[in-house]
């Protein structure tokens, strides 16, 4: 991890927690598709419905396990990996339930035997298997989101888990302002206004609260207890649920808005990964 992720990201977990987490969320993703109609429409990702979402999800798990197990130094397609999935996605649902808990178990072991350390291609910013082994941990939990919100099911994230993966995301904006690869993304830039995320239900060694920054030459955050031009505050899990646009920002719901709402739309409007 370089000095500039150590500042921004506090809370990071251990790579044996993310590990863990995969498996879990992994089981709570399947707990909430059990017994749905999987051809029900998700609302939170267009034209997916939650057999599209299962086949996301345990795609990206083998595609990610091929990486770290091949120690991979160059992109490995997708497209090849999820061209198997046709025939689980069309199956039984017996059949894509096991298929998830496989998947997950099978990159689960692939990232305990690398440990963090292991060199291999990446997208983003860090180029080893301890960056795979978080992004697979939230890339589940916030999909496991998706499925919750589409069958009805409660959905909680634990503090610690929710605050490193509001962290990723914001690694991943600036990741994405730097790279020029969405132009909604880069236009998130207003000349250093900020904003303030203040988590309402966490303990003080979590520390959820962080200033961001929408500075010229792109995004900049902290963790920290400051004014802001506007700011939103509420439960961890919704604060990182509307951030990911996952839960709608209205008034007199469990997100509050402080100061300019305009501002708050604006990064909403832009930030959107997906």
């Amino acid at each position: 991890m370089t000095d500039d992720d150590m500042r921004h990201a506090p809370g990071r977990l251990s790579h044996d927690r993310y590990c863990d987490e995969i498996i879990a969320q992994t089981d709570l993703l399947r707990s909430h598709l059990t017994g749905a109609d999987l051809g029900m429409a998700v609302p939170t990702c267009p034209d997916w419905t939650l057999r599209d979402l299962a086949a996301h999800v345990g795609g990206a798990h083998r595609w990610v396990e091929t990486i770290v197990r091949t120690r991979a130094t160059e992109r490995v397609s997708l497209r090849e990996i999820l061209s198997a999935v046709e025939p689980v996605r069309d199956g039984d649902p017996a059949a894509l339930d096991a298929w998830l808990a496989e998947g997950a178990r099978l990159l689960v072991d692939v990232l305990r035997e690398a440990g963090p350390g292991l060199a291999c291609w990446s997208w983003g910013w860090e180029s080893h298997s301890g960056f795979w082994a978080r992004r697979m941990t939230h890339e589940t939990l916030i999909h496991r989101a998706d499925a919750a919100l589409t069958v009805g099911a409660a959905y909680e994230a634990a503090p610690e888990v929710a605050a490193d993966a509001l962290d990723e995301w914001l690694r991943i904006v600036r990741f994405f302002q730097d790279a020029g690869i969405k132009e909604d993304i880069a236009q998130l830039k207003a000349g250093g206004r900020t904003l303030h995320l203040h988590a309402t239900d966490t303990a003080p060694e979590i520390a959820a609260e962080w200033l961001i920054e929408l500075g010229d030459d792109g995004i900049a955050w902290s963790r920290a207890h400051e004014k802001a031009d506007a700011a939103l505050r509420g439960p961890l899990t919704d604060v990182l649920l509307t951030l990911l646009r996952r839960e709608p920002l209205t008034d007199g719901g469990r997100v509050e808005v402080l100061g300019d709402r305009e501002l708050i739309d604006f990064w909403l409007e832009r930030s959107a990964f997906a």
